[in-house]
């Protein structure tokens, strides 16, 4: 039996957890992570973000509990999204990805310990307030302009924190800690649609199946 949207994204947050709790990642605070341009703690800053923006979002739950809802933009597909987004392909030094590197560096200026508790505690509540939630909420997102379903949301998350988990992880001299297969699903799936939408079906068939007419680039973002 697969598990829910929600239960996977705490299976990711809370590997993602264990990880900032890591003591390699204190050490190697100050020193360049394995991402250009951002330090071993701006990059755990951006890791522990994906944990911290569900919290905000988690109030339409309780609204929605208490029928106190106010109207809300409709969703949009999580496709969509992605289209949208002006992070994909902007330039390293561009001004999305310059406030990118800036807000993570800002959240971890405290210090790794201040950063994994703060983090910690948010998933904590997390795991309760999750509980009021079906999933179909509509959450508007401030920084984007548009809302998509709790589901897609915690998607886009799941997503950001298996990707920047792998960057984290290789940056201190860790081992990646595998995700459970149900975990890992719902951002594999993700990943190959954006990567069929960009290359096309064709490309990402023979990227897994024929080594022999593979594409030199099958990147989904």
């Amino acid at each position: 039996m697969s598990v829910s949207v929600i239960d996977a994204y705490l299976g990711a947050a809370d590997k993602a957890l264990a990880l900032l709790e890591a003591p390699e990642v204190a050490t190697a605070w100050e020193r360049p992570s394995a991402l250009a341009k951002m330090t071993v703690g701006g990059l755990a800053g951006h890791l522990a973000y994906q944990i911290l923006s569900v919290s905000p979002a988690l109030q339409v739950c309780v609204n929605s509990a208490l029928q106190e809802s106010p109207p809300q933009e409709a969703p949009i597909p999580l496709l969509e999204h992605y289209a949208r987004a002006a992070w994909i392909d902007a330039p390293l030094d561009g001004e999305v990805n310059l406030g990118i590197r800036a807000k993570g560096e800002g959240i971890a200026s405290q210090g790794a310990s201040w950063l994994a508790e703060l983090a910690r505690a948010s998933f904590v509540e997390q795991r309760t307030r999750l509980t009021e939630c079906s999933g179909e909420e509509a959450v508007f997102m401030p920084q984007t302009g548009w809302a998509l379903r709790l589901d897609d949301f915690l998607v886009t998350r799941m997503l950001e924190l298996a990707v920047h988990m792998d960057d984290l992880a290789v940056s201190v001299g860790l081992a990646v800690q595998e995700l459970p297969g149900d975990v890992f699903d719902p951002v594999l799936v993700l990943l190959a649609r954006l990567a069929a939408r960009r290359h096309g079906q064709a490309a990402l068939l023979r990227a897994l199946t024929r080594v022999e007419r593979a594409p030199t680039a099958i990147n989904a973002i």
